[in-house]
């Protein structure tokens, strides 16, 4: 397995793919079946390509198997914080450690681009998620946003964690 940042020749549609795959599993009983059912190949591609948006790579080989996005915060109101856009996996390399490991590789990224913390949304009652995160040392924050989903009313809740010195640092500071 390796993680490497996202190259201008890696195929946008097989991200997306991983994105398509994971909502349908992830979101299935809270988002509409038929919203997941209906999730067109290649939906994610203009996201992906959106300026000031990172992307990390998840490879089994040469198969793109998951991906992370980050960015620095697009709330102004948390501007010296650093996002985590969408982190996932496809749904055969959940529970193994992957997430895990792309959730540290773009804490560490955002880090390095001088963020005191970091955040990222939560659909609300996805408790997979809510787990992962917590054990990531995020905590639920009072911020919401209210959103409509495959014609469905949604909420999702922000998670924050201020920012942690690297265990590279920590070991040159001794």
């Amino acid at each position: 397995m390796e993680i490497r940042k996202r190259e201008e020749t890696d195929c946008l549609d097989a991200i997306s793919r991983v994105y398509e795959e994971s909502w349908r599993a992830a979101y299935q009983g809270l988002l509409p079946q038929a919203y997941l059912d209906a999730i067109p190949a290649g939906y994610w591609v203009p996201y992906l390509q959106q300026a000031g948006r990172e992307c990390l790579l998840l490879l089994d080989g040469s198969q793109i198997v998951g991906t992370v996005s980050y960015c620095r915060s697009r709330l102004p109101e948390l501007a010296k914080w650093g996002e985590i856009i969408s982190i996932y996996l496809l749904p055969a390399y959940w529970g193994k450690g992957y997430g895990r490991m792309l959730f540290a590789a773009a804490a560490e990224e955002l880090e390095k681009m001088g963020c005191q913390g970091l955040f990222l949304w939560v659909l609300e009652g996805n408790r997979r998620a809510e787990r992962f995160y917590q054990r990531m040392g995020l905590h639920p924050h009072a911020s919401y946003l209210e959103d409509t989903i495959g014609g469905m009313a949604v909420r999702e809740v922000q998670y924050r964690r201020e920012a942690q010195r690297l265990p590279q640092e920590e070991s040159a500071a001794e």
